[in-house]
This record gives C-alpha cells, structure tokens and sequence, in this order.
C-alpha cells in the first residue's frame, strides 16, 4: 500500500525521505506502477529539497 505523498509544507529530514524512497522500491520489487511512479518522483524531489536545506544549515 503507497504511503501519502509530502505535501510541500510537510518538513522532513532527507534521511526520513530516502526511508520512504527505499521502502516503496521494496514493496513494489523495484517495478513501479503508474501511481507508485507519481508518488517516487514527489518523494525524490522533497529529498533533493531536504538535502539542500541541510546543505545551506551545515554552511
């Protein structure tokens, strides 16, 4: 069963996003269906957002 994608005003660490990312290529074997697909790309794309906050934090 897919998770609920990260609405835009929803904080996560990267480290929570790339949990996500990883537990949806397992359940789905690594085949993502239409839905799963839509849902992969909005968790990359907070992840990557994630990442660069954590980025600009460290500096």
């Amino acid at each position: 069963m897919p998770s609920t994608p990260p609405t835009p005003t929803t904080a996560r660490s990267a480290d929570a996003l790339n949990e996500q990312i990883r537990a949806l290529m397992t359940a789905s074997a690594g085949r993502l269906n239409d839905a799963q697909r839509k849902e992969y790309q909005v968790l990359v794309e907070a992840w990557s957002a994630a990442v660069r906050a954590e980025l600009v934090k460290a500096a």
